[in-house]
């Protein structure tokens, strides 16, 4: 019986157990989206996962839509990851960073820049997050802001950060990258048919609409290698106004082309909230015979249903997140059955300036 305890290889990543610490936006960054020495406690406190995942990081100031999200491309940001990257391996952990660019999710209150998509379509009834001074802790929610559609020199660009966002993160001594292509952010756009409304060779079929991503795949393979890449995706996932019909098509399409680049892995999540659409079972079967590599799950999971799944050979990996958030030693409180702590405070989520709601939850005593 396959258990989530179990090691792991993933490629050339060894692993010490199968449970994953999801990505989760916390805005927690210092100013010029620099990460501080709070982020790299969270990090360091949660280091007995077999993987960590890190929060979204974008890959350049367009991309960014939320205040206080770290970035991957100035060389300040660059040196303040290495002290997370040193803490967790110093701990036997193995950290990959996330690449992000949030396309039409953004505000020019954010960043002071009108927002790209692949369509001048705005997202109905989407929001993001600003702080409205230097030093307040509580957010406040905008409308996103119209988007321009994206020009040739934009995709070219857009293809350039991706790449060399990626050598920064292996550079600063991440264990690969994972790209970013859920939840109604750019590349999620450029694959849903409702939000892609191009004419040109990135948009109408669906092998179109699937090229952009694959070409930014081909060139992040081509800086660090396919052992160090990963994408995670979410057909499922309906909400920035991303309700597309044909996505789950589209999905099947690129999980081929994919397989065919031997990426390192395919990261499936769903919503974690207790009435999201179940990624049926037999999605996750026909999953499994297209792509070859490691599958990732998250979203939801009980340790219960983490091992449920990883013995029917359909995940290999399962990841956690809200879990990770009030538990640091979760591996250890699933090994010795012990109480986990429930989150204390919803407000602390996303954004604060101190380690409140962030890395003051204690181990289990």
């Amino acid at each position: 019986m396959k258990n989530i305890f179990d090691k792991y290889k993933m490629k050339n990543i060894s692993l010490k157990n199968r449970v994953l610490m999801a990505p989760m936006t916390r805005s927690r960054s210092g100013g010029n989206s620099i990460v501080n020495n709070i982020i790299t406690n969270y990090y360091e406190q949660r280091a007995t996962a077999g993987l960590i995942i890190s929060e979204a990081t974008q890959i350049s100031l367009q991309g960014q839509g939320y205040s206080n999200t770290p970035g991957i491309y100035s060389e300040d940001q660059i040196n303040s990851w290495k002290l997370v990257t040193k803490a967790v391996h110093e701990k036997g952990g193995k950290i990959i960073l996330q690449l992000w660019h949030v396309g039409r999710v953004s505000s020019s209150k954010v960043n002071g820049l009108q927002p790209i998509a692949p369509s001048a379509l705005i997202a109905k009834d989407t929001k993001v997050y600003v702080f409205n001074t230097p030093t307040s802790k509580d957010a406040t929610m905008i409308p996103v802001e119209s988007p321009r559609a994206m020009n040739k020199d934009d995709l070219l660009q857009v293809i350039k950060e991706f790449k060399q966002a990626s050598r920064n993160a292996i550079d600063t001594g991440f264990d690969g990258v994972e790209i970013h292509a859920v939840n109604g952010y750019l590349l999620d756009q450029f694959l849903r048919s409702n939000s892609n409304k191009r004419e040109d060779s990135y948009g109408g079929s669906k092998e179109n609409r699937i090229k952009l991503l694959l070409e930014i795949t081909k060139k992040v393979i081509e800086e660090i290698g396919a052992d160090k890449t990963g994408i995670r995706l979410s057909p499922f996932i309906k909400f920035k106004d991303m309700k597309d019909p044909e996505i789950l098509d589209t999905f099947m399409i690129l999980a081929k082309e994919l397989n065919q680049l031997d990426i390192a892995y395919i990261h499936l999540c769903k919503a974690d909230w207790d009435d999201a659409p179940q990624i049926p079972e037999d999605f996750r079967k026909v999953l499994r015979k297209k792509f070859k590599n490691t599958i990732i799950a998250t979203g939801g999971y009980t340790l219960k249903k983490a091992n449920e799944v990883i013995n029917k050979d359909l995940v290999d990996i399962v990841g956690f997140g809200r879990y990770y958030i009030s538990n640091p030693d979760l591996v250890e409180r699933f090994k010795n059955n012990w109480p986990l702590t429930e989150i204390k405070d919803s407000h602390t989520l996303f954004g604060g300036r101190d380690e409140v709601g962030y890395t003051d939850y204690p181990s289990y005593n």
